[in-house]
């Protein structure tokens, strides 16, 4: 089996213009663009026809979380104009983090709120994870547990590089939240602590994550759709051609 490969184009955000980009990564054998604001922020239609043209789609794109707690309904007719499938909110400023258990449960609460909007209209809610997630509170507990921990209704988009930046087993991780797990990032990096050049971030496959021994994990979950990102390349056509290679080599992706 193989998944619809994803490129999430904030990747791509230091090589203007991101449309240029689009029938190289299809070229590539990318079948979907993952699409972070302001990328589409112009105009959703427009960006969607662009990606559609060059013959991919978009399948989950990342939002704002305040977004999706102000005004779900704005938010999910953006999804349906680019033809999205699931809504991604991905952080949480570190000025507005708090370290209590109330305060992770609430940002949950959020995101079963809008996943209650967006079930509507015949969408889903993903959370996206980062590191911050895995620190343990004072109480012992960890953040990423009481965000999805609200509701079954919230799904889960997991970069598995993050959870190796946090200090914790993305086999585990992917045992754990198996059935909510709908987009997985196969985000790499050269070591656990994210330094060294590009921020410390890899290609797929160039890093240390034994992807090799992730798959049979991968293919237990509920995924979807893989995505390739890498937060700072220095050339964003490497880091995209050597991931969409590495997952054909994985058998995770199709495409040329």
């Amino acid at each position: 089996m193989t998944y619809p490969l994803a490129y999430q184009i904030y990747s791509s955000r230091n090589f203007p213009p991101l449309e240029a980009q689009l029938p190289e990564l299809a070229a590539m054998g990318y079948d979907a663009i993952e699409p972070w604001l302001p990328a589409y922020e112009s105009g959703p239609a427009a960006f969607r026809r662009a990606v559609e043209a060059a013959g991919m789609r978009i399948i989950g794109f990342h939002m704002p979380l305040d977004g999706l707690a102000a005004d779900p309904a704005r938010w999910c007719d953006i999804a349906e104009e680019i033809g999205a499938e699931v809504l991604i909110p991905p952080f949480v400023p570190a000025e507005q983090r708090q370290d209590t258990p109330d305060f992770w449960r609430g940002v949950g609460e959020t995101l079963a709120r809008g996943a209650d909007e967006a079930a509507k209209r015949g969408l889903t809610v993903a959370w996206h994870n980062h590191d911050f997630e895995y620190a343990a509170l004072p109480d012992g507990t960890r953040p990423i547990d009481h965000i999805l921990g609200v509701s079954d209704a919230v799904k889960f988009e997991i970069d598995i590089g993050w959870i190796v930046r946090g200090g914790a087993d993305p086999a585990e991780e992917l045992r754990r939240y198996a059935d909510r797990i709908v987009a997985i990032q196969l985000k790499d990096t050269a070591g656990p602590e994210g330094r060294g050049t590009e921020d410390g971030w890899r290609a797929t496959g160039d890093g240390i994550i034994d992807w090799d021994g992730l798959v049979p994990l991968m293919r237990a979950t509920a995924a979807t759709h893989v995505v390739a990102e890498h937060d700072n390349p220095a050339d964003w056509r490497d880091f995209a051609a050597r991931s969409a290679t590495e997952m054909r080599r994985l058998g995770l992706a199709g495409g040329a």
